[in-house]
């Protein structure tokens, strides 16, 4: 996914002490963790950045589709492509209203879903938490109950 999601260097100086935010972030299993590594890194570090704020909120979408039992949410050209992915029909039908011009294909339990923009006609791809967040808006709306 296009996202600026790192721990810079003006942030945490020390190489080892990004390695270990980085397993802090990594070893996050739940928003309750998350929401602990945070306090932490800014308990020692000082207020994020926002690249540091778009890495949480990789972390968080990583929980997201961990619940959804996805282990692939990936920018596809013009689509984003979320797998593996069994939907029920009545799954199936939100997804298509919800999120008109997906595919869904069955056969490799894969779904493609639109690229989403700033607007219809005329807009710019999202990126960075906009783009996080829909996608995690994404997965919760069809995927989780």
């Amino acid at each position: 996914m296009p996202i600026d999601a790192h721990l810079p260097h003006e942030y945490i100086a020390e190489e080892r002490l990004r390695l270990e935010a980085y397993r802090l972030l990594a070893s996050a299993h739940t928003d309750e963790d998350l929401d602990a590594a945070v306090e932490e890194l800014t308990d020692r570090y000082g207020s994020p950045p926002e690249a540091v704020n778009n890495l949480v909120a990789v972390a968080r979408l990583r929980v997201v589709a961990a619940r959804a039992r996805l282990s692939e949410v990936v920018a596809a050209g013009n689509f984003i492509r979320l797998g593996p992915v069994e939907l029920v029909e009545s799954r199936s039908l939100r997804l298509t209203r919800l999120y008109p011009g997906s595919v869904i294909k069955p056969a490799v339990r894969t779904i493609l879903v639109p690229r989403p923009s700033t607007a219809r006609v005329g807009g710019v791809p999202l990126k960075d938490m906009d783009l996080m967040k829909w996608a995690q808006d994404l997965i919760e709306s069809v995927l989780l109950d």
